[in-house]
Formats: C-alpha cells, structure tokens, sequence
C-alpha cells in the first residue's frame, strides 16, 4: 500500500530532543528518529511525510490512518500494545528528573516523593502511569499540549519533571537553568521501538528487516552517533 501510494506518512513528536525534534533556531527538524525515517522512506522508494502529534493522541493517529508509523521513540507498554504493534526495540532508557539549578529542596533522587513536592510529567509518556504507581508523598501534575513540563517548572507550578536519557540530555545545553539527577538502579528502564498498526504483519515484517540491516551496515550506530545516543543503544 505504501509502495503503491508512494507516500510513507511517520507520525513524530516534534519537541523530542534528540528524537524528532523540531529546532527552533532554524525550524528544521532533527534526531535519529528523522535520521531513520528517511532512510526507510529511501530504502521503500517513495516520498517521506512527517505528520506532528504528541503521546496524548498518537495512537488515535495511527489507527486513523493518519500515519502508517510513528517513529518518536515510542516506549513498549502492555497499555499501548493492546492498540498498536511494535518494531524491534532498538534504544533502552532508565527516567531521569530535571529541576532548576537553584531548587534547594530537590537537590537528590530521595527529595522527589516527599510531601508538598510537585512532579510534572507529560500526558500519554510512559512517564505517567510509571509515577503514577510509584509517588507516595508528592503530587502528580499531568501536563497536557500546549502546555510543557519546562514551563510547569519555570513558573512554579512544578517542582521536578520526568523523563528519559535523550529528552534531559538533549534538553541541558539549551536552557542553562536546568538541572538532571540521574535515577537509582536504572528505575523505569523501558524499550524504545516504532509503533504501527494493529494486525499488518507484512508491515512490520518490512519494518524489522529495515530496523535490521539499519544495524548491520551501521546506519543506526551512526545515527545514534550524530545525536548523542550511544550509550542507550541496543546493539
């Protein structure tokens, strides 16, 4: 169908630092999830078209039509399995929080879930149900679009945000008020994969073979490279 239409439509995330993100400086869009999407645009012969959601709705996407694959680095959930399938994973990352350099109350993993603290997390990241179950003490605040978790923490509303190893890394040389405390015990590691429709094998089929000879000849490695993702590899 793709081949026949000659259009492969990827649904991203555009504010995904080193994944799919959309630089304001120049309004180009970067990450090795772009990187990968037209190689695989290249590798099917057909035009590539970049369709923007977010985790809140990008499932709804997919199973619209309104992509044929969102390549956003999309973390494997037995809640999003049951609506959508998954590539072969190809990174791996623990969570991480990010606070402001100068938040005296949050200065290490153990002041995050502690009573009046306030966690930011992003609508339909698997940041969400993962604090969800874990927080005790503090509060969980559930940032839906427009808003952001960054703006959350600047005005106050926020004490603390979760997320992963290419959002904070990616984030740090931006906003020189940000802070990232790494996690314990690789806490809420999680696979990252591509996610398709529901009940297309030779789709997937295809996707796994790209997935595949990305990691034989290299192509992912450099990818990985390029936007500093070595070390959450799956090789």
């Amino acid at each position: 169908m793709i081949r026949a239409r000659g259009e492969l439509k990827v649904c991203i995330w555009p504010d995904y630092f080193a994944i799919s993100f959309r630089n304001p400086r120049n309004s180009e869009l970067e990450g090795i999830d772009i990187d990968l999407a037209r190689a695989l645009a290249a590798r099917l012969s057909v035009r590539l078209t970049f369709v923007e959601t977010n985790f809140a709705v990008f499932m709804d996407r997919i199973e619209a039509g309104d992509c044929d694959i969102a390549m956003m680095g999309v973390g494997i959930t037995p809640a999003r399995a049951q609506r959508v399938a998954f590539s072969r994973p190809y990174l791996a990352s623990p969570m991480y929080a990010v606070t402001t350099r100068n938040n005296a109350r949050i200065r290490n993993w153990s002041d995050i879930d502690t009573p009046g603290t306030v966690v930011a997390v992003a609508a339909g990241t698997i940041m969400e149900p993962l604090m969800s179950r874990t927080l005790r003490r503090a509060e969980l605040l559930v940032v839906v679009p427009p808003r952001s978790r960054e703006a959350e923490i600047q005005a106050g509303r926020a004490d603390v945000f979760m997320s992963d190893f290419p959002y904070t890394r990616r984030m740090l040389p931006m906003h020189d008020w940000a802070r990232v405390i790494d996690p314990p015990d690789r806490f809420g590691e999680t696979l990252y994969a591509w996610a398709l429709p529901m009940h297309d094998a030779p789709w997937l089929a295809e996707v796994n073979s790209f997935v595949g000879a990305a990691r034989a000849d290299g192509t992912l490695a450099r990818a990985a490279a390029r936007h500093g993702l070595t070390p959450i590899l799956i090789r």
